[in-house]
């Protein structure tokens, strides 16, 4: 991995981004002992405006918190694609959801489109999940911490109960990340 590595979930209000960064940032500095920070912006709106959730991860200690050269950006909505998919660097990846970015931002990086939600609703049975399903994609495409600790820091976030669905839907979106780079 590069010294510095920079992230950004973007959707909408309400889509779980935040706490997708957050599992993220956890996985690489708790459990792999790295630096990582998280950031978050969302508009006024609870629901349904367009968030995003920055994470930067380091080798080494990090001196300044926001994404300035993004190597790689999931925007779930077309206008988090709209808003937040720049400042990606040359080579870099943008994910976008299949079924609601239509029209990607142009630039010199790679796109790669997974229908996130309709995998969440359909395969999995549970819409909430789609965050989950976007960071094990994430994962499984950057290589930016190891399967095992991305599985690791989602399931030490979710309740008992919820354990099973939320371990189903991060190896899902993990394997689909991998396959995208086939």
């Amino acid at each position: 991995m590069a010294e510095r590595y920079e992230l950004r979930f973007s959707g909408a209000g309400g889509q779980g981004l935040i706490t997708a960064g957050i599992i993220l940032a956890e996985a690489a500095s708790i459990i792999e002992g790295r630096s990582a920070v998280q950031s978050q912006s969302y508009g006024p709106e609870a629901r349904g405006g367009a968030s995003k959730s920055e994470v930067i991860i380091s080798d080494q200690p990090i001196d300044y918190p926001k994404a300035t050269i993004v190597d790689a950006c999931l925007a779930m909505t077309q206008e988090a694609a709209d808003k937040y998919a720049n400042g990606i660097k040359d080579g870099g990846l943008l994910l976008l959801d299949a079924d609601f970015v239509q029209r990607a931002p142009q630039g010199n990086f790679k796109v790669y489109r997974l229908p996130i939600m309709r995998m969440a609703k359909e395969d999995i049975g549970r819409e909430i999940v789609a965050n989950v399903v976007a960071l094990g994609a994430v994962i499984g495409l950057t290589g930016v911490v190891s399967k095992e600790a991305g599985e690791q820091a989602v399931l030490r976030k979710v309740p008992e109960a919820f354990k099973e669905l939320n371990k189903k839907a991060y190896n899902m979106g993990y394997e689909k990340g991998k396959e995208l780079l086939n």
